[in-house]
């Protein structure tokens, strides 16, 4: 038996997936985690990676023969890229193979829901998807009810940079409140995670079978409370990163026949063949370290055919007050898409004007922590740019002068050191790594002002022993679009 795994385990999986498999399985519980990262459509320029593989299952995917310092990469801190999970990739891929049934015929934006999103995997994932199909004509409520996992989300949306996207902290009975609001909701619920045996090796200390079925009660709960949330005809994404049948087969059993709904994982890929490794259960799909590169995971897909209690109605504002005048005016040229400007406890925010409403409707429902581009602050009269405003993807790039900046120099900036740049206008400069924008400095003239944030800096020492060690790490691969 691989190392640290308990008899119960061995039956669960044995009776999820079948003896073979499971032999293949238990032999590989031993060995490395995988190591896999998704791409950036939207920030298309040479990503570094390390002899890269695509992944199967993920256009954008790629994985890796080894971890490099993720940290030392300055596209890292740019969000030209996230690291995932290649088998959490999945879930990706089943969105887009079912979008089709949610986006035809309808002449609103596309509203989903990532319900347990920490810390963003599949949230950017489906925003890309989204993006490209729908460009800005979609809103992505991305929550998790835990508030320090919520911050690292806010963290990594701010990184990816789409402004649909908005962060949310909510249990999900309060969500229901937006009976029939949402097209789409995906559930990666919290499970017994056997699928981290390869990461994480207090998950194969705390494993029991008593812990399984709390689980498996929770996870019905959790998808009763949002359940009105999703519109008659919506698409239910359930996943977890486990492998047992209790929570994955049997929840979507019981979904299906409690709350009211058709199993229509085998949809997925009709007409195509399914990818090498990944297992058909009877409701859904497995993904299994040894049989595939990633580690666990296990995705579902339901269609919902009950209808929803009471209606979506009429929404208040959700508090945000708009600018107007010469400085809104102004404003307006620093973004790609035409943008609804609003203010929110002095920050200025850029809103896609084609989502404004949806975005104005989740503000006055549900506990936002971020939503649209965060602009900055008026300070007599001018903009002191935001951090996030360089990462956003609707940000126009020619906005301020642009500081190009090699690999010791970014690695500096986002240390926190603060450059010189004497032959760089005096005001607002944006600071760029390999052209991606990674932020904003104040120039002075004989200094600068950083205004990368105190959080988000490199705690490591960055001298000449670190930057070259990262320069070789990472050999540029072209991103695509």
């Amino acid at each position: 038996m691989a190392y640290g795994l308990k008899e119960g385990f061995r039956k669960y999986l044995e009776e999820a997936i079948g003896h073979e498999n499971a032999a293949v399985a238990f032999s590989a519980l031993d060995g490395p985690a995988s190591v896999s990262v998704r791409l950036n459509p939207w920030k298309g320029q040479s990503v570094p990676l390390q002899d890269a593989a695509p992944v199967p299952w993920s256009c954008y995917g790629r994985s890796l023969d080894s971890r490099p310092a993720f940290t030392l990469d300055p596209f890292f801190h740019a969000g030209a890229y996230y690291v995932q999970d290649s088998s959490s990739m999945f879930a990706g891929h089943v969105f887009r193979s079912l979008m089709p049934r949610v986006t035809s015929g309808t002449d609103r934006p596309l509203r989903v829901l990532d319900l347990c999103a920490a810390p963003g995997g599949k949230t950017t994932d489906l925003a890309a998807s989204l993006r490209e199909v729908c460009g800005s004509g979609f809103v992505l409520v991305s929550n998790e009810v835990v508030s320090q996992r919520a911050s690292t989300l806010a963290l990594n949306v701010a990184l990816w940079g789409d402004p649909c996207v908005v962060v949310t902290s909510e249990d999900p009975a309060v969500l229901a409140s937006m009976c029939g609001w949402f097209d789409v909701i995906i559930a990666d619920v919290p499970c017994s995670g056997e699928g981290m045996f390869r990461k994480d090796v207090q998950a194969r200390k705390q494993w029991s079978e008593d812990a399984v079925k709390l689980c498996q009660a929770r996870q019905r709960r959790i998808a009763a409370d949002v359940w009105p949330a999703l519109a008659e005809g919506g698409m239910f994404i359930y996943s977890t990163c486990t492998f047992n049948r209790y929570e994955n087969d049997d929840n979507v059993r019981w979904i299906s026949e409690n709350l009211g709904a058709d199993i229509i994982s085998s949809e997925v890929f009709s007409g195509d063949a399914v990818p090498h490794g990944v297992l058909e259960t009877a409701n859904g799909f497995s993904l299994v370290p040894g049989l595939v590169e990633g580690e666990g995971q296990y995705c579902a897909v339901l269609l919902k055919t009950s209808a929803a209690r009471g209606g979506a109605g009429k929404y208040p504002k959700g508090g945000y007050a708009p600018l107007c005048g010469r400085e809104a005016s102004g404003m307006a040229g620093y973004f790609t898409d035409e943008v609804d400007l609003v203010l929110r406890n002095g920050l200025v925010k850029a809103v896609p004007k084609a989502v404004s409403s949806e975005v104005s409707a989740i503000g006055s429902r549900l506990h936002v922590l971020s939503s649209g581009c965060a602009a900055g602050e008026i300070k007599k009269g001018t903009l002191v740019p935001d951090p996030d405003l360089a990462l956003s993807l609707i940000f126009r790039r020619d906005t301020y002068p642009r500081v190009d900046l090699d690999l010791k120099g970014a690695l500096s900036y986002l240390h926190g050191d603060q450059p010189v740049l004497k032959e760089y206008p005096a005001g607002y400069l944006t600071v760029c790594y390999g052209k991606l924008p990674l932020g904003f400095v104040k120039n002075l003239g004989n200094r600068c002002n950083s205004l990368f944030p105190r959080g988000r800096r490199i705690r490591m020492d960055i001298d000449r022993k670190c930057a070259p060690a990262a320069e070789d790490a990472f050999p540029a691969v072209e991103s695509g679009k």
